[in-house]
């Protein structure tokens, strides 16, 4: 079995909007476009990176209005999102269809959302890592601090760190470390990355570049503020720019397009793996 690798944005990519939408923002009693506006000023007010401005604004208003911050309680909201169709069924439908090409397929979210909330969707299961923003405990479970950030220009070192198998994300020695191609455990050849729009570009960007797939996915019941491109329309502009190589409706049913799509790319991964092995059988 060769191994390969799926990457995943998730808000707008896995699910509609942001995941703190689903039921946090709700219970804090605010609307959404009111917690998004204060914690963007809290931002630029302090110079501060927009995700942890963020975190941040999170366990402000949390304490404001005394609703828990523990660690289950994060997990718990997790467990009120909803995915795009299919989802919840596509992870056993595209391992079961890489495996009968010979290829173990490992599943892994790299998101400026909150690790916590993944982990309590019913398809945490599938995925061998979660790269995701997250807090710092302390000993009685609560929020204190963040403990990682991440936005959409550090999302690619989370690519490296797929690619040389490492399963965390506090090990910088063997992120820097010269790990010869060959001896990486998934090339980026063998590697798909699936994401929603223009907060993806840098690590769609530099997937092209290393030879992996690239995905733009969209919402299309998703209704634009007046004056502003649809996601369909975002996705179309990536791809004339060749800034992605393929754009699809964020449909994951059973032959849906998008499941064609990354079938068609697990042949070609299975294809291109075909193709090297015949050359080095003739070269020995």
């Amino acid at each position: 079995m060769i191994r390969a690798a799926i990457a995943y944005d998730f808000d707008d990519t896995l699910a509609p909007g942001n995941m703190q939408e689903h039921s946090f923002i709700p219970k804090l009693g605010i609307p959404k476009e009111t917690f998004w506006a204060e914690a963007n000023g809290m931002g630029e007010e302090h110079d501060m990176d927009g995700i942890l401005a963020y975190m941040q604004f999170m366990l402000q208003k949390s304490r404001e209005k005394r609703i828990p911050i523990r660690r289950q309680d994060f997990v718990d909201y997790g467990k009120d999102i909803r995915f795009f169709p299919g989802v919840e069924t596509y992870f056993d439908r595209i391992n079961a269809y890489a495996r009968e090409q010979g290829i173990e397929l490992d599943h892994h979210i790299i998101s400026s959302g909150l690790r916590e909330f993944i982990a309590g969707t019913p398809i945490a299961k599938y995925f061998r890592n979660i790269f995701a923003s997250g807090f710092m405990y302390n000993e009685q479970d609560e929020a204190e601090w963040a403990a990682l950030a991440i936005n959409y220009t550090n999302k690619t070192q989370y690519l490296f760190r797929i690619n040389k198998g490492i399963d965390n994300s506090y090990d910088n020695k063997r992120i820097n470390q010269r790990i010869p191609d060959t001896d990486r455990p998934v090339p980026f050849e063998r590697m798909i990355y699936i994401g929603d729009g223009e907060t993806d570009v840098p690590s769609m960007k530099m997937m092209n570049y290393q030879g992996g797939a690239t995905i733009a996915v969209f919402n299309t019941e998703a209704i634009p503020p007046a004056g502003k491109a649809s996601p369909k329309q975002i996705c179309q502009q990536l791809l004339r720019h060749e800034r992605v190589q393929y754009i699809a409706p964020a449909d994951y049913s059973a032959g849906s397009p998008l499941e064609s799509l990354i079938r068609r790319l697990i042949d070609r991964i299975r294809m291109n793996e075909d193709l090297l092995r015949f050359n080095q059988d003739h070269l020995s």
